[in-house]
């Protein structure tokens, strides 16, 4: 099971009064395990940058200018996120930017109900407490020391621990079915962890190996380690 955590940051509240989208965050799940694969793009948004969202994520037009249009990123981002649900708090409002960014360069729109709100769960979950990803780092005590301003990307991988915690942990299953499901592969190469391509080097001395047989042979031929 594919998942993709995303945040993004924007210029103010509202596409529709001409807000544009200046930074996307992605970060991938499998069977809710984070894989180390990111998406991450700072996007131009061809318009000034007010005072009160430069407060909240620090991304001045200056720095911004040099960046790419969303026209140019947005394919990249579709193929990163595939048909994969789309982890994110407070849904409505990433997307409704995302809808609107993508109707602009007339790339395909995406459902409602491929998003999975964590700002929802959490007030079902915790009802009447606070349920902002702040209040629920505090709850979960999730470390947010690196986060002075908000980030999408460090935003995502923020997101993707409390998400894993609101679902009921980090690995709800041990991952040891050994083949992959047709169902849930969406014509995707399954992922899970590999050997390691050397194995690690023996921490046992010689004497403690010669300890241990001499130790096991005394122990008889109908012991376990014996047979």
């Amino acid at each position: 099971m594919r998942e993709v955590v995303l945040d993004t940051e924007t210029t103010g509240f509202d596409p529709g009064t001409g807000d544009r989208i200046v930074e996307i965050g992605c970060v991938e799940l499998f069977n809710h395990m984070a894989t180390g694969k990111t998406f991450h793009q700072y996007i131009n948004p061809e318009r000034d940058m007010p005072e009160g969202a430069f407060e909240v994520h620090g991304l001045s037009s200056s720095f911004l200018a040099d960046k790419p249009v969303f026209a140019k990123i947005g394919q990249a981002f579709m193929d990163f996120i595939g048909d994969s649900r789309l982890v994110i708090h407070n849904a409505s409002f990433d997307m409704k930017f995302l809808n609107a960014e993508l109707g602009w360069v007339k790339l395909p729109q995406l459902p409602m109900e491929r998003a999975i709100d964590t700002l929802a769960i959490a007030r079902k979950k915790f009802p009447g407490s606070p349920a902002s990803l702040d209040a629920l780092c505090r709850r979960f005590k999730i470390d947010t020391s690196a986060r002075t301003l908000h980030g999408a990307l460090l935003d995502s991988e923020i997101l993707a621990e409390v998400y894993l915690e609101l679902v009921g942990g980090r690995q709800p299953d041990f991952g040891l079915s050994t083949r992959p499901d047709p169902a849930q592969s969406n014509g995707q190469e399954e992922w899970r962890a590999k050997p390691r391509p050397t194995g690690l080097p023996n921490r046992i001395t010689q004497a403690e190996q010669g300890a241990h047989d001499v130790f096991v042979e005394k122990l008889g031929k109908d012991t376990l380690w014996n047979r």
